[in-house]
């Protein structure tokens, strides 16, 4: 089995996530289709097809959170490398093109927001970076085209 790693934030949140789905969620599925129930004949009630399609989609999303979790590991921060790009590195980068400065976190697929500057560690931009130490330069295939940069910081 390997292991998905998160930050303690990361963690709780999917372990609330879960819990929500599992708890509110599944009291508000089985409330609908109570209530499409109450409105007769099952066999012509869209709003009960509708809300079984909805537990459906509640029930499956619940198995692969479950899945994620049970392979789920908060990370050690103390124990984080910092001389090389690797899962939950902050980096600073520069566009060498247009000079222009980045910093995004490497974060587990799951906490990834890019507003928040936490990108994929399965990203291509990512995995560009991996394995890299500051100085190095790195051509990274990006939606836009071939994007160069160079690590500017490694940091937590």
């Amino acid at each position: 089995m390997s292991f998905q790693y998160y930050t303690q934030e990361g963690y709780d949140n999917l372990k609330n996530k879960l819990n929500d789905l599992k708890t509110r969620g599944r009291r508000e599925i089985s409330a609908a289709i109570a209530e499409a129930k109450d409105k007769g004949d099952l066999s012509e009630n869209a709003e009960y097809d509708a809300a079984k399609d909805a537990q459906g989609h509640m029930e499956s999303e619940i198995s692969k959170l479950e899945v994620l979790f049970s392979s789920a590991r908060i990370i050690d921060e103390s124990t984080i490398d910092t001389s090389t790009v690797s899962l939950m590195n902050k980096v600073q980068i520069k566009n060498l093109k247009n000079g222009a400065m980045m910093t995004y976190t490497l974060v587990a697929e799951e906490e990834a927001d890019l507003k928040q500057g936490k990108i994929s560690i399965n990203s291509p931009f990512a995995k560009g970076l991996l394995g890299k130490s500051v100085g190095d330069k790195a051509q990274i295939q990006a939606p836009a085209g071939l994007v160069e940069v160079e690590v500017v910081s490694i940091s937590i």
